[in-house]
């Protein structure tokens, strides 16, 4: 190969290299799109806080937390194609229509990750803003299944300790005892069966579904309750149980399963959609963990700091995006179903989130991300009220009761002033609360007439959309 050829090829390899920096730095420095992650766990309805947040968005009536709509700086807003044709299209219309629709209700759960896309026409701020042109700016919003999102939590674990910890929370839960009964009857170092192995799974998978249903967030493997094409697959036939060395083993098959679906299954979700967001908001449904007890009340403040550690907080600079060492720069706890509470309520409801999550925001917060704790409620199906009850008011919420379309009044319990009062007992392993009884309902979404330019009711939407995307509208 002669001395010119060989000087060629380095000067293209330069030129070349030279164009891809400028394309990322320019990327980085000027991208006008906003990823915006919405994860959270079971039954926090994640889906009807996208629906709600695109309605208000659009119809911005109700926004006047949010400071663009206050300073009436948003010209138009209206929804485009996702960038990503690989990913399904969230279905805002069929969702508001289920929300809004003759016979209101609330829509079906997420099943697997979608997106949606929100343009806006901003004008900028301050002085100069009346010189400058009207801008253009991007919002993706990326929904997840919370079943799928409490995967990440086994990315830093061995079978051994997810093992571990599991079959030591198993005794104290009642729907476990079929799958500990045929767990006592399995040697893990006896040769490996697929029947026994396949029977082990769904009995696991069993456990996992009386898990949800009792409010519980340590549900995973996910992809046991949404398996999609996956089902039957050897990926999503294993269970926890005593770890065994002996090759060809039950034991050592259902550990090389576990790290298959951990590295064929979870690593690509996380590589190919959550490792790429912006901003993230996490719900939870802690009224709901507070009345299942103190069992899962301690589950969601274990789940919820692990899950921290997948956000990989931190300032997104322009040369860190370059390097490709993206971080979430905001991260929004809300515990929803704030209409569940009358308002008196909702600063405790939301000490009881930012105290459970303590620890991890404070790791956060010093990788450079900022946090909130909020209470919310993305669509509000109940009016506050008023009922005298043994000489004393309580102060109530009123609604549409789903399982008999009657209205009700309802005192779901006085929170405590000091969060550590549930806290407490829950991380001290208390089978129940010892001084409070803590209820729940389940109220049906309010078909309300609305005005035109209003979005749906709801509690503090308009707060929380300004600490997560305010900064850039």
């Amino acid at each position: 190969m002669g001395i010119g050829r060989v000087a060629g090829d380095v000067l293209r390899g330069v030129e070349e290299t030279t164009s891809q920096i400028g394309h990322a730095i320019t990327g980085g420095m000027f991208d006008n799109s906003l990823r915006l992650g919405v994860t959270g766990l079971s039954q926090a309805g994640k889906t009807v806080f996208i629906t709600s947040l695109v309605a208000n968005l659009l119809d911005r009536g109700r926004m006047g937390g949010l400071q663009a709509v206050s300073d009436g700086r948003i010209e138009a807003a209206y929804l485009q194609p996702q960038p990503d044709d690989t990913i399904p299209r969230f279905e805002y219309e069929r969702h508001l229509a289920a929300l809004t629709g003759p016979n209101p209700h609330w829509p079906e759960s997420t099943r697997q990750v979608s997106q949606l896309r929100l343009s806006f026409r901003v004008r900028s701020g301050g002085v100069l803003g009346g010189l400058r042109g009207a801008r253009v700016q991007y919002l993706d919003i990326i929904d997840y299944p919370g079943e799928w999102l409490l995967d990440l939590t086994l990315l830093d674990k061995s079978f051994a300790g997810w093992s571990s910890d599991l079959l030591a929370a198993l005794p104290r839960r009642d729907y476990a005892k079929d799958y500990l009964a045929a767990l006592a009857e399995i040697d893990p170092d006896a040769p490996h069966d697929e029947a026994r192995a396949q029977d082990l799974a769904a009995r696991f998978t069993d456990y996992l579904r009386g898990a949800r249903a009792a409010g519980l967030p340590d549900i995973s493997p996910g992809r046991f309750l949404l398996p999609g094409d996956l089902a039957g697959s050897p990926a999503l036939t294993f269970a926890p149980m005593a770890h065994s060395n002996q090759r060809g083993s039950l034991g050592r098959e259902m550990e090389r399963r576990f790290e298959a679906y951990k590295s064929r299954v979870v690593r690509p979700f996380f590589r190919d959609h959550f490792a790429r967001i912006d901003r993230q908001i996490v719900l939870a449904d802690v009224l709901g963990a507070v009345h299942a007890g103190p069992d899962a009340v301690a589950e969601l403040g274990r789940t919820m700091t692990e899950l921290l550690s997948a956000f990989r907080p931190g300032r997104n600079a322009w040369l860190t995006r370059l390097l490709g060492g993206k971080r979430v720069e905001r991260i929004l706890f809300a515990a929803t179903k704030a209409d569940h509470l009358h308002h008196s309520q909702h600063a405790k409801l939301t000490a009881i989130m930012a105290a459970l999550l303590r620890q991890a925001r404070d790791r956060a917060d010093f990788a450079g991300a900022r946090t909130e704790a909020m209470a919310i409620a993305a669509v509000r199906a109940t009016v506050e009220d008023q009922r005298s009850h043994g000489g004393e008011t309580l102060d109530c919420v009123r609604g549409t009761l789903m399982e008999n379309g009657k209205q009700a009044a309802f005192f779901a319990g006085d929170l405590p002033d000091d969060p550590m009062a549930l806290i407490g007992p829950a991380r001290d392993g208390a089978a129940k609360w010892l001084d409070a009884d803590f209820g729940v309902m389940q109220f049906a979404p309010v078909g309300l007439s609305r005005r035109p330019g209003d979005g749906l009711a709801h509690i503090r939407l308009d707060r929380a959309a300004q600490f997560l995307i305010g900064d850039m509208l």
